[in-house]
């Protein structure tokens, strides 16, 4: 009589050891690695190190600009006009700032209103703010499953009915597949 619940309980002994072991083997960071926008490593970052430019003498030392504290050096990288002389564009047509020297009436009609020099850390703390409103149930908080997605579904567009909605209206949309094409077929 003994036997069988001695079974039992070895059995219940050895499932429950199997899954504390599986358990322990799970990952604990259960967010997606591409919403981790921040090195956790004590290393550099390698998208924040920017190589100078090769040191070049120049015939006459008398071209080189006077230093300037703060000031830009020759071998200073400039990725906007790297970038832009990559593409085949002239780097001189843009501005110290990286603008582009044409759009200065688009920046002034974007921001004739006036825009604040705190606008990022207030739309930081307004999204902290949304996202702890909205940290989902007892259990996903408990277990730490990331509620980021369901908390932002009311916010996301519905391409496809957003894509019939301007075609009703009309509109053309030469760079959408055309009507009654399935969405889940095109790459």
């Amino acid at each position: 009589m003994g036997w069988p619940m001695r079974s039992v309980t070895n059995t219940l002994g050895i499932a429950l050891v199997m899954a504390l072991a599986l358990a322990g083997c799970s990952r604990s960071d259960k967010t997606p690695e591409l919403m981790h926008l921040r090195s956790s490593t004590a290393g550099p970052d390698e998208f924040g190190i920017l190589p100078t430019k090769p040191l070049e003498m120049p015939e006459d030392l008398a071209q080189l600009p006077d230093p300037t504290p703060g000031g830009t050096n020759i071998t200073d990288p400039t990725p906007e006009a790297d970038a832009v002389a990559a593409l085949g564009g002239n780097p001189e047509r843009l501005k110290p700032n990286g603008v582009p020297r044409g759009d200065g009436a688009l920046l002034a009609r974007a921001g004739r209103f006036g825009t604040g020099a705190d606008i990022r850390d207030r739309l930081a703390e307004e999204d902290l703010q949304y996202r702890r409103d909205h940290d989902g149930r007892l259990l996903e908080r408990l277990f730490n499953v990331t509620v980021y997605y369901k908390a932002y579904r009311p916010m996301s567009l519905d391409k496809a009915a957003e894509l019939e909605r301007w075609r009703k209206a009309g509109a053309r949309t030469p760079a959408a597949p055309p009507s009654g094409l399935a969405q889940d077929v095109l790459p």
